[in-house]
């Protein structure tokens, strides 16, 4: 049987954001088959949960675009109270040049032009390893942009994105526009629009890429359990937490 899929995201009380999940899980299931949505906070059902409800394998995706605290630590804690003797982790979505081509476009989208510069906007963490990833996404965008980007955190972290806004103003730069690094509509995004910038793009949301992204992360995962002819042949242990 092949295995199921349980995306798990953080989870939001904004109901696009919770829609905008759904859709994403609706579009790798039209690829791969039964896909399931978890949440890790402040929303269910937990992966935990999930996962106590799925008799087949599993493979868990972290819809998250860098790995910080839910990934390293919420993440391994939920499949470990589950039980579920057969699941594979694999690497969250982020970073990957995939992203940075899927926030460009939405730049494009908010009136972005070439040569204009860009605050990619992310969460923030107390992680130093998410906080890195951050720095790795940055230095992508910037190789597919061909400008200079600077980070901006919406929470936790600084400088925050208002003020690498203002920095790169007073620096002489006519046109600013901030890039959202976050998968899904909600607080977080709201916040961006205070930013003082010419224009802020959209979340990543269901853009075909994130969906073959996705796909490719299961298949990941398929092979990390050592599918055969669509049946498991090698169990989920704590060392394959990532």
């Amino acid at each position: 049987m092949t295995p199921t899929l349980v995306l798990v995201a953080h989870g939001t009380r904004n109901p696009r954001g919770v829609e905008m999940i759904a859709a994403l899980a609706d579009s790798v299931s039209a690829q791969i088959g039964t896909t399931r949505v978890a949440f890790v906070d402040v929303l269910g059902p937990s992966p935990a949960e999930v996962l106590r409800d799925t008799a087949e394998s599993a493979v868990v995706v972290p819809a998250f675009l860098a790995s910080g605290y839910h990934v390293h630590t919420d993440v391994p804690r939920e499949i470990a109270d589950s039980a579920h003797p057969s699941v594979a982790v694999t690497r969250a979505l982020g970073p990957d040049p995939v992203l940075a081509e899927v926030v460009v476009d939405r730049l494009r989208d908010a009136g972005w032009q070439a040569g204009d510069c860009i605050v990619l906007a992310a969460a923030g963490s107390s992680d130093a390893r998410a906080l890195e990833e951050h720095r790795r996404a940055a230095a992508m965008l910037a190789d597919v942009a061909r400008v200079p980007v600077r980070i901006g955190y919406v929470a936790t972290s600084t400088p925050t994105v208002s003020d690498a806004v203002s920095a790169l103003r007073e620096a002489g730069h006519p046109r600013v526009f901030v890039a959202s690094y976050l998968l899904a509509r909600g607080l977080f995004h709201t916040r961006l629009a205070d930013a003082g910038a010419d224009g802020v793009g959209d979340p990543l949301g269901v853009h075909p890429a994130i969906v073959d992204l996705v796909v490719a992360r299961y298949r990941e995962g398929v092979r990390s359990l050592g599918e055969s002819s669509g049946v498991a042949t090698e169990e989920w242990s704590p060392a394959r937490r990532r």
